[in-house]
């Protein structure tokens, strides 16, 4: 299966699964609070499959995957006489606290999957690498790791494996927050180490911060070798080839492929000529070459025209547990990961944190391909954080979302009548305006991730 296909297959599922279960909670309080379900519908648009149930209810699968509803019984849209038994069903008959219930359940039923999934994952058991550092530079150099260090504890928290390192990493560098950071050395001897993150720059995507913070697993050390030159660029006019590996760039050593990126940027000059030193065979060149200067996204950028020899790192760590032990396992990797989310989006709301760190669904389809391909434990553990991050969000106070049905309700239980149809329309058209934002903006952000 091509990539395109296969990331289009995968997204399918992801929000096939996520959505369902989402509406199957607000269906399900629902039906226990005595509300007339009217349709259930998974995505939007002609409807592909279509049933009645005994009760009246519609079930659709719509043409469109992404979304989902739950329409329910409400006097105030229905056109005609019911009376006073059809009425019985109505939502908008039902107390506040039931309609509290019946609008968070959504969001906590995604919870639920969430912490269902990561237990899952725990069971199966999830390959991952040991933390173990190999390459060192920016921060991490200047705090005194050293390739061969084990991360054991990141501000107390025990580490097990890479991903559980590059997490409290991340955030922490989001935060601009420094890391105490407890190893033991390829000496076997423990030290701490000072991680001093604040001082990164601001405005740095992913992928910049983890080449500010400066740690890469042993496990993924990419020799220095050029695995491919593009046609028509400074590299292929220079005269470099597949195979060559380079010893130095202007006059800095280069022991891996991320010195090179780094010594490109550090030593090109636009009115200069960078020097560089290869090995190609038993023979040593010295070379030089125009690098092209790329500016994209705002940030600019040195460019050879070299890719590195492409080589596949082997897991040698597997996170796995009884049932038993599995379960509070999934509820504290809930919880870490709700602070995570919740932190990021309070870093981007304040400026802490860039935006292009928002990511659509382009992105999501992308990502869901490729933990699908890692296998059922990746996967599952791609679920659960996206199916988490669809309940927080539907919790935020905006109108449109469940959050903001909450909102009106709680103001329905201080001033002790509904809020005003015109108030909740305007708001409906606010969170509407709010939620296109986010999405063309996220769009936006995955077309120049996919361009760059």
């Amino acid at each position: 299966m091509s990539e395109f296909f296969g990331s289009v297959w995968w997204l399918i599922v992801t929000l096939g699964l996520l959505i369902t279960f989402h509406e199957y909670g607000h269906f399900v309080v629902a039906r226990r609070c005595g509300v007339k379900v009217l349709k259930f519908s998974i995505g939007f648009g002609p409807a592909l499959w279509s049933r009645f149930d005994r009760h009246g209810t519609q079930f659709v699968i719509a043409a469109i995957p992404l979304g989902g509803f739950v329409k329910m019984l409400d006097e105030r849209e229905i056109d005609g006489v019911v009376g006073p038994e059809g009425l019985k069903g109505a939502f908008n008959r039902k107390s506040v606290g039931q309609r509290m219930a019946i609008t968070v359940a959504g969001p906590v039923f995604n919870i639920i999957f969430t912490i269902a999934a990561f237990w899952l994952m725990f069971v199966i058991g999830k390959p991952d690498y040991v933390p173990l550092v190999g390459h060192v530079d920016h921060a991490a150099e200047s705090a005194g790791f050293a390739s061969g260090d084990r991360i054991t504890a990141i501000d107390g928290h025990a580490i097990e494996t890479w991903t559980d390192a590059n997490t409290l990493l991340l955030q922490a560098a989001v935060d601009r927050r420094d890391l105490g950071v407890d190893v033991v050395g390829a000496d076997g001897a423990a030290h701490h180490r000072a991680l001093a993150l604040s001082k990164l720059p601001a405005g740095l995507a992913d992928d910049g911060l983890y080449r500010a913070i400066g740690l890469a697993p042993q496990q993924w050390a990419t020799p220095p070798v050029i695995g491919t030159v593009q046609p028509d660029t400074a590299a292929a006019r220079a005269g470099l080839k597949p195979g060559d590996r380079f010893i130095s760039i202007g006059g800095d050593p280069v022991a891996d492929w991320r010195d090179v990126p780094d010594a490109i940027q550090k030593h090109a000059d636009g009115g200069k000529p960078l020097l560089f030193q290869i090995a190609r065979g038993a023979e040593k060149l010295d070379l030089s070459a125009q690098p092209v200067r790329l500016q994209q996204g705002g940030t600019t950028s040195w460019v050879l025209g070299i890719g590195p020899q492409t080589g596949e790192a082997k897991y040698d760590a597997m996170l796995r547990y009884g049932a038993f032990a599995a379960v509070p396992k999934a509820f504290a990797e809930t919880w870490q990961r709700s602070r995570e989310t919740l932190g990021m989006l309070w870093s981007m709301l304040s400026g802490h944190a860039s935006l292009k760190n928002l990511s659509g669904v382009v992105s999501i389809a992308q990502v869901a391909n490729s933990s699908a391909q890692l296998g059922p434990a990746w996967f599952l553990n791609f679920l659960a954080i996206i199916s988490l991050s669809l309940g927080i969000l539907n919790l935020l106070p905006i109108p449109i979302l469940d959050g903001g049905h909450l909102l009106y309700y709680l103001i329905e239980l201080v001033k002790g009548s509904p809020v005003g149809d015109r108030v909740q329309i305007a708001g409906q058209y606010v969170g509407l305006t709010l939620l296109v934002a986010l999405m063309g903006l996220a769009f936006y952000n995955d077309i120049l991730r996919l361009v760059s």
